[in-house]
């Protein structure tokens, strides 16, 4: 059976940090640089998020874009939007996961995936931009 692919672009702007709680100041400047400031900066998030399955016949989709949309509302873009990653979203609150692209794509997919209707179409990639310079790839198994 053929399997199709499909990524919704959506963004999201947010504050965050680097800072392990066992560190001193100094030792997270040393360790983390600009980002581990204090006093916290921002980005302008774009994420990707790529689901595959088979095309249905009927529709000729492979999930319905309005239940995709949906879940990307509720579950990135409202919950991350304008937020402190670090003291706005619990799992990422201190000495719990560090706020980097890398985890940030690792926990939308998961997320997303939860989301979606069961039975239909999977995800398969998260792509985190934080600008044109850096972005990290989540890809799940």
């Amino acid at each position: 059976m053929a399997i199709a692919y499909l990524t919704r672009r959506i963004s999201f702007a947010a504050a965050h940090r680097y800072r392990l709680p066992e560190l001193s100041d100094e030792e997270n400047t040393r360790r983390f640089g600009l980002c581990a400031r204090p006093n916290y900066h921002g980005h302008s998030y774009a994420c990707e998020v790529t689901v595959r399955g088979p095309i249905e016949e009927r529709s000729g989709m492979i999930v319905d874009l309005a239940d995709l949309d949906r879940v990307l509302e509720r579950d990135v873009r409202s919950r991350f939007d304008h937020a402190n990653l670090n003291l706005d979203i619990p799992e990422f609150a201190e000495g719990r996961l560090m706020p980097t692209g890398e985890n940030l794509a690792r926990f939308i997919f998961e997320t997303v995936q939860r989301g979606l209707p069961a039975g239909g179409a999977m995800v398969c990639e998260v792509r985190v931009a934080e600008d044109t310079a850096l972005s990290a790839t989540y890809r799940g198994e």
